[in-house]
């Protein structure tokens, strides 16, 4: 069976940090660009960041950049996106998605995860 798997979200403290892991099962990450959306209470979904199938690409939403990481590990098969300074803001639930392809679009994804809630408050 074909699936992607996120982990790593949780409740944290306004201006600490999460590091989400998204981990594939029954096929190879490598030539699948991955990314990370969210999606919050009464809005829409948006595209956080993405990676190319090399890992030598990325992209960040400006809400975004400066404060979160994406990254990869070939040898594990996983993804991560390490979110510091995290705010209020950034409370939703984050997917992991891929798509066959070298560069990295938000749109056309073949494959979802399920989700992984992040909660920032107090």
């Amino acid at each position: 069976q074909l699936q992607l798997v996120e982990s790593g979200g949780g409740l944290v403290q306004p201006g600490g940090s999460l590091r989400l892991s998204c981990t594939a099962s029954g096929f190879t990450l490598d030539t699948y660009s991955i990314g990370w959306f969210r999606h919050a209470p009464g809005k829409e979904r948006e595209g956080v960041s993405c990676i190319s199938s090399s890992g030598g690409n990325t992209d960040y939403a400006d809400s975004v950049k400066a404060r979160f990481t994406i990254s990869r590990d070939f040898a594990k098969n996983t993804v991560y996106l390490q979110m510091n300074s995290l705010k209020p803001e950034d409370t939703a639930v984050y997917y992991c998605a891929a798509q066959n392809s070298h560069w990295c679009y938000y749109s056309g994804m073949d494959y979802w995860g399920k989700g992984t809630l992040v909660t920032v408050g107090s």
